[in-house]
């Protein structure tokens, strides 16, 4: 057994010396993307930008999300990952290989790099070799692929192998994952398509039906980020939002206030809230008495909506804790992976023949 341990500690040094490591969190709304030895070193919206003339892609990341709502007929800025998956492959092959390469512009390996993947926890063996195949058809030698909130509470140094038990929230931007951990496994958990893009899109209806005027999805999103509150705040948030009047078709400016934002997403919220009681309720005693304990932590970046964690411990009387960092806590957590990846091969999702990856 030590002669094998060592013998797979001398190979992997040596495929370190020719290839880079590299996690991605591979989200609805932005993908992360970490290299060991360096930390995260892109942060980018998982957007696309296609000529349709062409079907050449114009724009990656960054450069794409500028363009959404302002490309003339011929280009296409798209989302290609929908609810956490991959809604088209080839789009999304595209968008891996510009990232890994960017992410390896100044490294000088021989070989593709081994890249851990986080995914929404419930993923369909359909959902995950698609998300495998993308991977490797954009340069990776090697793909392993891990459940979001799992790796999550890796990324924020929780007890995971421990006979303890732990509650994580990731709201992403597709996806809410509510899962329960213990033992280095997910003992239940819940798969929620309500997240940050279900917010914009209450908040676009809501401000249509109210204000009769119809914003875009960027401007939906900094109004949630500026004014968002699920909660009365002591000095109320105001924002001036700017659309297209639908009566007159003419440009048109009004203030939105944080009760505007707590109405317009109120009826999610309460699916998101009653979604969180549905996994207490069917989680072991013993587990539960360790949530009363320590506490629920939230991540993603829906965790950032200001007073959620308020809110969320009085409907479930638990203490709920945000995590450091909560944008970052996947991207975080495959870099503490890939560190001793056969340390943590029993919370990997195995490959599609039901073999867990070795290297």
């Amino acid at each position: 057994m030590k002669k094998t341990n060592f013998t797979n500690r001398i190979k992997r040094k040596f495929k370190n010396l020719f290839s880079n490591d590299i996690g991605m969190d591979l989200g609805t709304a932005n993908t992360l993307v970490y290299v060991r030895g360096r930390g995260i070193v892109l942060n980018e919206p998982s957007v696309v930008a296609l000529n349709q003339k062409t079907g050449r892609v114009v724009a990656v990341g960054n450069q794409a999300q500028k363009m959404i709502g302002r490309t003339p007929s011929h280009i296409t800025a798209i989302k290609p990952l929908t609810d956490g998956v991959i809604s088209d492959f080839e789009v999304t092959e595209e968008m891996i290989a510009y990232l890994l390469n960017k992410a390896q512009e100044n490294s000088k390996k021989l070989i593709g790099p081994r890249v851990l993947v986080g995914v929404p926890s419930g993923i369909t063996n359909v959902e995950t070799r698609a998300v495998r195949d993308a991977v490797k058809n954009a340069g990776a030698r090697e793909v392993h692929i891990i459940e979001e909130p799992m790796v999550a509470a890796v990324g924020n140094r929780l007890p995971i192998k421990d006979a303890i038990g732990s509650v994580v929230i990731d709201i992403g931007g597709g996806t809410t994952d509510i899962a329960v951990i213990s033992l280095g496994g997910i003992v239940n958990s819940k798969n929620l398509r309500v997240a940050g893009d279900k917010f914009n899109e209450d908040i676009i209806q809501y401000v249509r039906n109210k204000f009769k005027i119809l914003i875009g999805e960027k401007t939906a999103e900094r109004l949630k980020i500026d004014v968002g509150s699920v909660l009365p705040l002591d000095e109320p948030l105001e924002a001036t939002m700017r659309g297209r009047d639908l009566v007159t078709g003419l440009p048109r400016e009004v203030k939105i206030n944080d009760t505007h934002i707590r109405k317009a997403i109120s009826q999610s919220l309460i699916l998101l809230l009653d979604s969180v009681k549905e996994v207490l309720e069917i989680t072991p005693p013993e587990i539960i008495s360790d949530i009363l304990n320590r506490g629920i932590f939230l991540t993603g970046g829906g965790a950032l909506i200001k007073q959620l964690d308020v809110l969320l411990s009085e409907i479930v009387k638990v203490p709920v804790y945000v995590a450091d960092d909560p944008l970052t806590s996947v991207a975080r957590g495959t870099g503490v992976v890939l560190e001793d990846i056969n340390d943590f091969q029993e919370i990997l999702i195995q490959d599609e023949d039901g073999i867990p990856l070795k290297e």
